[in-house]
Formats: C-alpha cells, structure tokens, sequence
C-alpha cells in the first residue's frame, strides 16, 4: 500500500464511526432520497468550542454522503435573543468552513404551522390548557421516586382548551398565567413525559415576527416539528437530549409525517479547564470578567477567532476526537497540537523582544566598515550610511516561499531578558560571563565583554562585540554553541503582546458553584515587547510565529503600525503527543 493510500486509509477510519455508520445503511437501503442534516443553534449567545463539534459534525456527514446541511436558528425565546447572536453565528459557521444549503432558517419561520398543529393536538385530545402557577406546575410534576398530579384543567373539554388557548393567543393572560400542556403521561418514568409545556404567554417584541405573537412555542416541541417541515432525516444532537427523544417522537407521531425524521445523539465535547455554558460565559461577559464574547480567553469561536485559532485546526481537532456515544473529557492540549500542526507551515517568521535586555556593540563601526560589497551580496545585506544601519534579507519562512523581509541591525539591540544570566542554572545553553559567545540570529557571532547591574542586581545592560568574519560564516578555530534572536532597538517597534494560559485553573469549572473561584489570575499577562519592523506593518490578523517564542497574531481590534497588538496563539512547541 502507497503512503498515499495509508493516509486515505487512516482518515477513513477515523471516520467509520456510529453516526456515520447509520447514515452509510440509510444510503445503502435507498431509504432516503437525500441526506439532510442541520444546525440548530439557539440565537441567544455565541457559539463555542461544543457547537464546533456539533457544526463539523453536522455539515461533514451532509457533504460526505452528498446531501444537505442547513442553518436553522430555533429562535422561540425572545427575551434572550438578538440579531447580534444570528450575525455572528453566521459568521463563525462560514470562518470554519462551511456553507449551509440555501438561505438560513428560522423557526420563528414557522410560528403560523406551529400554532396550527398546538391547535391540532388540542382537537386530537393531546393537549391541553393549564391555569396553575408555574410554581404548581413544578412542584405537581413529582419526581423520580413519585409520579406527578394531574392539573385541575387535564380533562378539560376540547372547546374549552380551544377557547382558553385563543385567550393565550389574544394576549387576555399574563405571563405565568397560562401554558399549553402536551397530554402524555403524569406517571411516566422519563419526566420529560410528564405533560411537557409547549407553549407559554411571553409579551415580548421577537427580533423577527415582532409583534406579532404573545405566545411561543418552547424549544422541545418547536424543534422536532422545524426538523420534520425541512426534512431532515438525521437530527444529531448531543446526548444530554436523549431523554428528550421520546417527546421529540411523541410530538413527531401525533402531527404525523409520511417520512418522519430521527433523533440520534453523540457525547458533548467536554476539554479540561474549558467551560461551555452560554449562562456562566455571559456571566463573565456581563461582569466584564472578560473584556467580551470574542475576548481570546473565552472559548467562543469569536474567542478562539480573535486568539489566531485557525478553522483548519479546530476541525482536525475535532476529527481527531471523534464521534462516540461515551462521555469523556479531552485533553486541551490536543487542540493546541492541532492548532500548532495547521500553523507550522502557513505562517510566516519574525523576531520579537518580550522581555527586553540592552545590548550594546563596543565595535560595531568598526566591524561593519570592515565588510565589502562583494561581501554583502554573499549575505544578502546592504548597508544604509544615514541611518548606521545594516538591512539582512531574509526568507519569510524557511523551508515555504512566502517572500523575504528586510531586517535592521544596529549599534544597539535587544535580547531577551532570559538570554543572559549571571548566575546560569544547570543545563543552561545561553549568554553568562562563563559562556559569553553565542550567535545573533541570522547575523554575527556576539561576545559579551561586560554586563551592567542596577541597584537591586538585575542586569540592565550588555556590552559586547561582534567578529566581522561570522557574518554568514562560522567562526575559525572555535565552535560557538547557540543562537539567539534579537531585534534592533533604534528601528524595531515597541509592541504589547498579550501571553494567555487558559481563562480557568479548575480542571473541571463546571463543577465549581462560584465561577469566579474557577478562574485564573494569570490567565492574561500584557508584555511591552519589541518587534521587527515587517511584524509591525503586517495587518491585523496576519499570524506569525515569533521565533524561539511561540505563534502570534496581530489582534483583529487593537492592532495598528503606529501601535502593534499581537496575541499568543500557542506556544511553539509541547510535549504532548496525541494518541
């Protein structure tokens, strides 16, 4: 077998899982004209790293087996809701990737359908108008261990819940005063069973009907009937609506359809130190814990955009997790691997100072006049008289071509703070008075001659020299050990970058009560650093990876030339390996 052929091999694997087994023996049996799946997000917040899942889930196995995926906002709660949700939820689905079949639906769409079939359940006998309080409602519907109380109003006639649902309809009750109840089973073991509410009186403006209605149909019977006007074959959800399947085949059998869909469910996407309710990352949003939605902590994909995330990687990641039907949690740092993987070779190099430490070249002068132009042809360079400064021509990449870039070396440059120790630990590879000979990227061979201390001892500044013939050549008679990045400090750009760890210290947040303990102080840390010149003119949005540093951004917001903003990606490298 070819590598080739190996690799095709493997990927189908990966794929040969449960859903796509079901599908593969509804195609093989003709069962269906046409494979349609869908993606049904609710409008009211941002979607997160569990709906990627779901969204590479839902649009893949459409394209895979040559059907359909559709976007469908079930939009039937009003009060949390908003154009803003539906717009940038429309924009996460494209930045990953996909396109859904036609124009995007809405279930608020079908508010006129809905109602005639409450209204047909109400005529079979299925449902029913209460008058309790919510409060009665809850407290009559029992529990595991007691089955519930029938409402007052359970067997009611079908032309008195006829008129009492068009009282509902014509806004003559207050909210919490009426509901429609489906008429199933106050015994049932699966509380969901336990005449379900289907629809409640809401006076609230919708973002799409407006005014329109004062009731609304609640999610668990507005769904399965938005599933079956579209005809989708395969509804996927995630497993915590398995015990929601019977109603969603309860409603589906009493309105009735010639080709009914089919619930089917898969384990949530679960990653350590991550949490995915919308309800506690609105909590951070609103308490401006974090500065929004698409704050490069949060685990939105707004978030993860603005972090530098890439599609191409969030959707490896989610291939390499799979699809099963046992709950599990995923290592995050498989999806930092798989973010790394996609970067490696897309994005382009440069150098940046975090952690600034003066260097100071005693020789410069004298080390660059020493050099002719044959010379600098050989290297690459030329050197700018006015400015005393010598430009290095180098690859924007080393091993893809994505073009070159100019960068300046002058009489005075930065190191990182880490570069240089007075007392180095064990191990250490770097600049020390012991070991003071190490390479400049892409340039000469420094000697450090002297280092400056302040009161406190820390250094503040070195002084050094270059050998003029190690530009471009190894050094005669010694072997020098190391290489370092620097930037110059006359013409490189100061620059806040932004270092993350991840927006949680809890393994599990979700099982934290006060979210706020879940937290972690260090989650963000703002560095005045300073880059290269072709790192700050790059525009908003372009990734790099900082060498010896790690991956990088200029932030899609903050960044401007005069200003540069850059936000760690992921480090350059981990010991993780997946399995």
């Amino acid at each position: 077998m070819s590598e080739h052929s190996s690799n095709n091999a493997q990927k189908d694997e990966v794929k040969n899982d449960f859903i796509r087994n079901i599908i593969r023996d509804d195609v093989n049996a003709q069962k269906y004209e046409q494979i349609v799946t869908r993606f049904p997000p609710e409008p009211n917040g941002y979607l997160h790293l569990g709906h990627v899942k779901s969204i590479c889930l839902n649009f893949g196995v459409a394209k895979e087996f040559g059907g359909v995926c559709n976007l469908r906002f079930d939009d039937t709660n009003p009060t949390a809701e908003k154009q803003d949700f539906i717009d940038n939820i429309e924009n996460d689905v494209k930045w990953l990737g996909f396109e859904w079949a036609g124009e995007a639906y809405h279930a608020s769409s079908y508010f006129d359908q809905l109602h005639a079939w409450a209204i047909q359940l109400i005529e079979q006998g299925d449902a029913y108008v209460d008058l309790q309080t919510p409060e009665q409602i809850r407290d009559n519907r029992g529990s595991f261990n007691e089955a519930g109380k029938p409402s007052p109003q359970r067997d009611a006639s079908v032309e008195e819940n006829l008129a009492l649902f068009n009282d509902m309809k014509d806004g003559k009750y207050a909210e919490g005063k009426a509901v429609l109840r489906a008429k199933i089973d106050m015994a049932s073991p699966n509380m969901n069973l336990r005449d379900p509410v289907i629809y409640r009186v809401m006076h609230q403006s919708h973002h799409q009907t407006g005014d329109k209605w004062c009731i609304y149909p609640m999610y668990d019977f507005a769904h399965p009937l938005s599933d079956a006007l579209e005809g989708i074959t395969h509804s996927l959800c995630t497993l915590e609506f398995e015990d929601h399947r019977p109603f969603y085949d309860w409603v589906i059998a009493k309105i009735g359809f010639d080709v009914p869909p089919h619930q089917y469910e898969f384990s949530r996407l679960n990653v350590d130190h991550t949490l995915t309710s919308k309800r506690k990352l609105k909590q951070l949003v609103d308490e401006g814990i974090v500065s929004g939605w698409d704050d490069p902590r949060m685990p939105t994909v707004a978030g993860m955009r603005r972090r530098g995330y890439t599609p191409e990687g969030l959707r490896d990641f989610c291939e390499r997790v799979g699809v099963t039907k046992a709950d599990s949690v995923v290592d995050f740092r498989l999806l930092e691997f798989s973010v790394r993987q996609s970067l490696e070779t897309t994005t382009g190099r440069g150098m940046a100072v975090l952690k600034p430490l003066k260097v100071t070249i005693t020789n410069f002068s004298e080390a660059v006049s020493s050099w002719d132009t044959q010379k600098a042809d050989s290297v690459n360079a030329r050197f700018d008289d006015a400015t005393q400064t010598l430009w290095l021509t180098q690859p924007k990449h080393p091993n893809v071509d994505m073009g070159e870039r100019e960068i300046p070396f002058t009489e005075t440059l930065y190191i990182d703070q880490g570069d240089y120790e007075i007392e180095p630990p064990a191990g250490y590879k770097r600049l020390s008075p012991e070991k003071p000979e190490i390479r400049l990227r892409n340039t000469y061979v420094l000697a450090v001659t002297e280092h400056i201390t302040d009161e406190n001892g820390n250094v503040v500044e070195l002084k050094a020299t270059i050998d003029p013939a190690t530009l471009g050549n190894n050094p005669e008679g010694r072997k020098v050990k190391g290489v370092i990045h620097w930037v110059s400090a006359s013409q490189g750009v100061p620059a806040t970058v932004r270092m993350y760890e991840q927006l949680f210290s809890a393994e599990d947040p979700s099982s934290v009560a006060d979210v706020h303990q879940a937290l972690n102080p260090d989650s963000l840390t703002e560095l005045n650093a300073v880059v290269e010149p072709s790192l700050a003119n790059a525009a908003a949005g372009t990734r790099f990876q900082f060498e010896r540093e790690g991956y990088f951004i200029a932030d899609s917001e903050d960044h401007s030339t005069d200003k540069p903003v850059f936000n760690q990606i992921v480090s350059l490298r981990d010991s993780y390996k997946p399995a």
